[in-house]
């Protein structure tokens, strides 16, 4: 794309916006021209925040199609629309509304905890949702007596459960792809070929089990992006997305962001982009609408979080 396309795309991006009285919210993890001309990009905790306090009649979700109906659940009365209706989530995929209410039925007294990456039908039967940034401080807000189901992802589980020192968690079997392409060994090379950077891990890592102690800091994509802000270091290990690297280097540009691992590319995150975003402003193009019933019960679980958070 050539920079007068480019500056032509944006400008109509702007235009429609202000004609639609639109919001545009981006993930971390999505491209960089398309945070580039967010209002708003950040973590799914942040996204979320700014999706209930937005006076917009149209907020547009350049993410994945859980955080839109997340969106959508803390707004029913505004129009929540995705670039593209493709643009899932694995990791949400490995957990179902009966694998819930199957639990439940065998454990009177258990409390599910859902990670914000799961469908609004599987967070319409947990008691507590929470983001990688906020999920220990969800866990300790539960009595110690209450066991607790933790879904779907296994790594992040891991860490919540090692930090809290709770032994009454049990933690299902999901995993995220693209975060399970960053092993062990990369990273051991990584640190001995540059022993001044920083290692930031984001607890989703499939390498978290064997290499937490070899970590300066476990966080969210938010927390990075915090941290490397405020850090005097001036070179950081990433593992995680590598579209985060994007949003570090533009805000730091004299700091160097080393991926963990190059490959860690989520493809339904790149599914979104200009063309798509100007597409859906212009017809107001994909709509994502939670049913009413479901809506109201997915909003208690968001709603502890939010009030937590």
């Amino acid at each position: 794309m050539t920079k007068a396309i480019y500056n032509s795309i944006q400008e109509e991006i702007q235009a429609l916006k202000k004609k639609r009285n639109a919001v545009i919210l981006a993930h971390n993890y999505q491209m960089g021209d398309v945070q580039d001309i967010a209002d708003f990009t950040g973590d799914s905790l942040r996204l979320a925040q700014e999706a209930k306090k937005t006076d917009a009649d149209v907020i547009v979700f350049c993410g994945v199609h859980f955080m839109a109906e997340t969106a959508s659940i803390l707004c029913p009365d505004r129009k929540v629309l995705v670039p593209d209706l493709a643009a899932g989530c694995s990791l949400a995929d490995m957990v179902r509304p009966e694998d819930i209410r199957k639990w439940k039925s065998e454990h009177a007294n258990g409390v599910v905890v859902c990670y914000i990456n799961t469908s609004a039908a599987v967070k319409a039967e947990c008691d507590y949702c929470c983001t990688s940034s906020n999920a220990v401080k969800v866990v300790r807000a539960i009595p110690e007596d209450k066991e607790v189901l933790f879904v779907p992802d296994f790594f992040l589980g891991t860490y919540v459960k090692n930090v809290t020192g709770r032994d009454n968690i049990e933690l299902w079997r999901g995993y995220c792809p693209t975060h399970m392409l960053i092993q062990s060994l990369e990273i051991e090379k990584l640190r001995k070929s540059h022993p001044g950077a920083e290692f930031l891990m984001h607890p989703e890592c499939g390498c978290l089990t064997k290499s937490m102690h070899l970590a300066d800091k476990i966080m969210s994509t938010e927390g990075m992006v915090r941290y490397v802000n405020e850090s005097s270091a001036h070179e950081f290990i990433v593992a995680t997305e590598t579209g985060i690297l994007h949003r570090m280097q533009k805000d730091n540009p004299d700091k160097t962001f080393i991926p963990a691992s190059p490959q860690s590319v989520c493809q339904y995150m790149k599914m979104n982009d200009l063309e798509k975003l100007v597409a859906t402003l212009e017809n107001l193009q994909y709509e994502v609408k939670v049913p009413e019933e479901l809506a109201k019960r997915a909003y208690r679980p968001i709603e502890r979080m939010l009030e937590l958070a």
